[in-house]
């Protein structure tokens, strides 16, 4: 997956700035508080629907207009036969490019949108279709957060690798909705009965279907953290439903905990209290880990989750490094460029300057852009080795 043409306008700064990133390695420059990270929340904004530094309405769209808007052009290959291939495979078969373009203008209380020039009824067919893989200073809540993050990455893995989950997870979040409406008015038995079943009916396959999909990401996560994190032991991940599900079904929790919900008005048990744990052979849980550790630990699950999806995809997401220098030394800084830039993904990389890990670069051109005044100016690209 590779961005050709990114607008902004209206957007924190930025009045209307247009980039045409590169393949492989694009460096965005700036001083602070210049809008450097504001590229990449664009890119965010249209891959999840909000930014990674909070929603839209908390000051991302620029003072004293009333909306923002984001286009998006970029490519993606189509696998030549049926089924998915495994990206970087000598012997998968080829893939033709797929031009798509997406746009979103939002408010911060409304939004409208197009992808491929058909309007849209709901966000979540813009963030299935886009799949960035960000990582910034608030990504070690991954790790040392609470369980939302940890839900919000699960979904959004699934919404872009299997084709059923955005319906199902819609479902879900529908009966929810009604469930608790119900349960803060005080609803009979009789209604709340309905409502139970539809819930359980979607949150037992919602639940089934993020387990697989954590199992799956676990080979990818245990080698990425033998490599950017060694010290901490071989790893697992280990999933958490949100009720007790190796004692009872869903719709019997339901069921068991009906009184304590219609007192608190909420529902307590499903797959939205659901919660997922790293485990590490060397410390004795995750509140062990320093700041560095749950960095680099947060860097290896995001890692893993694009790995997979270049697995099933037959293609790397795009990923954002915002920050890169001050979260990660040289050493990894370095370690992780290589190892995504070796995979053929297209990266960006924020900065005050280019990072240390960039020094006698010599890995493959790299796109250089310099944000100043609200504006983006592309510079030289860069040979094979920075200065």
């Amino acid at each position: 997956m590779h961005v050709t043409r990114l607008d902004l306008r209206q957007l924190r700064r930025f009045d209307e700035v247009t980039l045409a990133p590169g393949s492989g390695l694009n460096l965005i420059t700036g001083d602070n508080g210049a809008g450097k990270t504001s590229v990449l929340e664009g890119l965010h904004l249209m891959a999840y629907g909000r930014s990674f530094r909070g929603r839209v309405r908390d000051g991302l769209v620029r003072a004293g207009h009333p909306a923002l808007e984001v286009f998006v052009q970029w490519q993606e290959r189509v696998p030549a036969g049926p089924g998915r291939v495994d990206a970087g495979r000598a012997d998968a078969p080829a893939a033709a490019p797929r031009l798509r373009k997406a746009g979103l203008r939002h408010s911060g209380q409304g939004w409208s949108g197009r992808l491929d020039g058909n309007a849209v009824a709901h966000l979540g067919e813009l963030c299935a279709a886009l799949a960035v893989v960000s990582f910034d200073p608030g990504s070690h809540i991954l790790v040392s957060g609470g369980g939302e993050p940890r839900r919000r990455f699960l979904d959004w893995g699934l919404f872009h690798v299997e084709q059923d989950f955005l319906g199902l997870w819609r479902r879900y979040s529908r009966a929810l909705r009604q469930r608790n409406a119900l349960l803060k008015s005080r609803a009979s038995g009789g209604q709340l009965d309905a409502w139970d079943h539809e819930l359980a009916e979607a949150g037992e396959p919602l639940t089934r279907a993020r387990e697989a999909y954590l199992d799956a990401l676990a080979p990818h996560y245990t080698a990425l953290l033998a490599d950017l994190v060694p010290g901490v032991g071989l790893g697992s991940l280990r999933y958490a439903p949100g009720w007790r599900r190796d004692e009872m079904s869903l719709a019997d929790a339901l069921l068991l905990n009906r009184d304590r919900d219609l007192a608190s008005g909420h529902t307590s048990a499903g797959p939205h209290r659901a919660d997922w744990a790293l485990a590490f052979a060397g410390l004795p849980g995750r509140e062990a880990l320093s700041r560095g550790q749950a960095k680099l630990t947060a860097l290896a699950a995001l890692l893993a989750q694009a790995e997979h999806y270049a697995a099933q995809r037959g293609e790397w997401p795009v990923v954002a490094l915002d920050d890169l220098a001050s979260e990660l030394d040289r050493s990894h800084q370095r370690r992780v460029l290589e190892r995504l830039l070796a995979s053929g993904a297209q990266v960006f990389v924020t900065g005050t300057e280019a990072p240390p890990a960039l020094t006698g670069w010599d890995a493959g051109p790299m796109h250089v852009f310099h944000v100043k005044h609200g504006t983006v100016e592309a510079g030289d690209t860069a040979g094979p080795a920075v200065p």
